[in-house]
């Protein structure tokens, strides 16, 4: 009997996988056996995000497009579909953050805030969904976050994205799900990557993260790997508008 997990013969898109999370997301689909497309928008990054998964013997391309950017998008997808094959799984990772106090949060930042991780979602997966709708099967993952819950000081345009990507997740499983595609979202804690290197370094900061998360610590980017494995297998056919916490149970206590 073949596993529920095995994701030979299908390939999976990952925007915003050049490093972190999305690089870590990515790479546990490859060890699962999809083949992978990388995404970012800076091509020395992704060329060498992409060369480093190559060397563990994964099947990978890159193909750098700007999610902000309609036509950008619609290219790389026609491309990609046309002269790669189908994608079978979507990751909509690709997100950005920038802290201030909301009283002098810049205008501007706030449209970037929503464009990069709210209004991407939309415009990459809507072009992906239909060729999954006409195949009829397809998973689509996107990236929330603790953040789609919770709130905290100096982010609230970010808090504000992440909310709306949990619901939008919710409405493309009710409007998709009758044509055979799966839905869902991970939401991840607070992980060690490189973003995060300066709340890392701060003490304060570092030492409230664990003690605030029961499990005492930040989560590891390879933690991601079996949510995003099992959202995106067959074992989660009937798992659909459904957020996942991967956070050492950070929401789970008060």
């Amino acid at each position: 009997m073949p596993s529920p997990f095995d994701l030979s013969g299908k390939q999976a898109l990952v925007t915003g996988s050049s490093r972190g999370l999305g690089y870590a997301m990515a790479k546990a689909l490859a060890e699962a056996g999809a083949s992978v497309v990388l995404n970012a928008r800076d091509n020395v990054a992704l060329g060498a995000a992409a060369a480093d998964l190559s060397a563990t013997g994964a099947s990978v391309n890159a193909v750098a497009f700007d999610v902000t950017s309609r036509d950008s998008i619609n290219e790389a997808v026609t491309y990609i579909e046309d002269q790669l094959g189908p994608i079978d799984i979507l990751v909509n990772n690709a997100g950005m953050q920038f802290r201030s106090s909301l009283e002098a949060f810049p205008p501007e930042k706030f449209d970037q805030v929503i464009a990069t991780n709210v209004t991407s979602v939309f415009n990459v997966s809507q072009p992906v969904a239909r060729h999954m709708i006409a195949r009829g099967a397809g998973k689509i993952i996107n990236t929330c976050s603790l953040m789609s819950e919770l709130a905290r000081p100096s982010i609230a345009p970010y808090a504000a994205s992440k909310a709306a990507v949990a619901n939008l997740t919710r409405g493309m499983a009710v409007d998709w799900a009758r044509h055979g595609l799966n839905v869902n979202g991970i939401a991840p804690g607070y992980f060690a990557t490189e973003l995060n290197e300066a709340l890392l370094k701060d003490d304060k900061f570092n030492a409230w993260i664990e003690t605030r998360t029961p499990m005492g610590r930040w989560g590891q980017p390879e933690e991601l790997g079996g949510a995003v494995v099992f959202l995106a297998s067959e074992a989660a056919r009937f798992v659909n508008g459904h957020i996942l916490y991967v956070d050492g149970a950070f929401t789970a206590t008060v």
